[in-house]
């Protein structure tokens, strides 16, 4: 049902702008086989007194910030880390250890089904008797 209204608009749209440009290019004739409209005279503008600015004011002079001197105390030392102990790791392995063998089962006996082969496609028309031409005599 959407569809069927879908296409309803899409066919009523294309037919009123397929309209409309009949009754445009039916206008712009209209309009190229009149003679031209006088134009009327356009009124002058009166010229405007020139603006003027007062003067910007003087930038004023503004105070220098003075910073208080920093502290001469030194700064306190870190303590130091106590020296820790290494710690010690177990010696490794010299030998790799032997990987145990894991055997596989048996597959089964059965075999799968065979294929069925593919027929040629043939390259040579076959002739039709009805087709050839009569026999010369």
């Amino acid at each position: 049902m959407t569809a069927f209204n879908f296409h309803f608009v899409v066919c009523l749209v294309t037919a009123l702008s397929l309209s409309s440009n009949i009754y445009s290019a039916l206008a712009a004739r209209h309009l190229l086989q009149s003679s031209q409209p006088v134009q009327p005279a356009l009124p002058t503008i009166p010229t405007l007194p020139k603006a003027t600015l007062p003067p910007l004011p003087a930038m004023p002079n503004l105070p220098t910030a003075t910073l208080p001197p920093l502290p001469s105390t030194p700064l306190p030392t870190l303590p130091t880390n106590p020296s820790l102990p290494k710690p010690t790791l177990p010696p490794l392995p010299t030998s790799m250890p032997t990987i145990p063998n894991v055997g596989l089962p048996p597959l089964p006996a059965s075999s799968f089904p065979t294929m069925p082969s593919i027929p040629t496609i043939p390259t040579t028309m076959p002739s039709f008797p009805f087709l050839s031409p009569p026999p010369s005599n």
